[in-house]
């Protein structure tokens, strides 16, 4: 079974830990871990449900197709990466 999995500096602000998921869609994926910690979903998607523009996300080891519906594919066993863009100077 595949994990989606998010970056330390996200995990900084919010207990976010490797989750399953059974394959399926990346929004259903995403919808799940949101079901177990709902204050994550403000910091990965905006008021409207897309992607907000600082986060990437991969799909082992390319970037997501789909930023504004997240319907991109999953099988059972794919690693999915949540990244927060990092800022400063």
């Amino acid at each position: 079974m595949g994990q989606v999995r998010f970056t330390a500096n996200l995990q900084r602000h919010l207990a976010c830990p490797p989750r399953p998921h059974a394959g399926g869609t990346l929004r259903q994926a995403l919808d799940g871990v949101f079901a177990e910690n709902p204050r994550l979903r403000s910091y990965i998607l905006d008021e409207q449900g897309r992607l907000r523009r600082h986060v990437i996300i991969y799909v082992n080891d390319k970037p997501l197709a789909d930023r504004v519906t997240l319907s991109d594919p999953l099988a059972a066993d794919d690693e999915v990466f949540v990244f927060q863009a990092l800022s400063g100077g």
